[in-house]
């Protein structure tokens, strides 16, 4: 989970589904938008686990309280930021230290020195990835 004002990293944290859906349901929401990256066939087989993810997604849009919402698929996302479809998560990554830098010291810093992308961490970046391509060409 990450908020994003357009600017700023303004919270992110790593939770259980079941916690996530608990803080969602308490959320009072402004002019907030919830947005989830959308699970997307690729022609692949698939496990459990996106079944599972499915499951989750329509859970938290339902329990969000505000009325917007939306769902972006990763392709988009990564020719937004990268420039190409065949970008992997690490070019995900480098193109958002590289927005928020220039280089890794200035966009994570160090905990003495925290940058604004300071202590994200494994899916969080992810998340950043869907907020800033959401803001960025679908906000209006």
């Amino acid at each position: 989970m990450v908020s994003f004002d357009g600017c700023h990293v303004l919270r992110h944290a790593i939770w259980p589904n079941d916690d996530l859906l608990i803080e969602l349901i308490g959320f009072t929401p402004a002019t907030d938008v919830l947005v989830i990256e959308q699970i997307a066939g690729m022609g692949m087989a698939v496990g459990a686990e996106v079944f599972e993810t499915c499951f989750w997604s329509g859970r938290f849009i339902q329990a969000w309280p505000g009325t917007a919402w939306d769902r972006l698929k990763r392709l988009p996302i990564k020719i937004h930021l990268c420039g190409t479809a065949k970008a992997k998560d690490a070019n995900v990554r480098q193109a958002l230290i590289d927005r928020f830098g220039p280089g890794k010291e200035k966009a994570i810093g160090t905990k003495k020195a925290p940058g604004p992308l300071y202590g994200l961490k494994g899916d969080e970046w992810s998340a950043l990835a869907v907020a800033i391509t959401w803001w960025d060409t679908r906000r209006t």
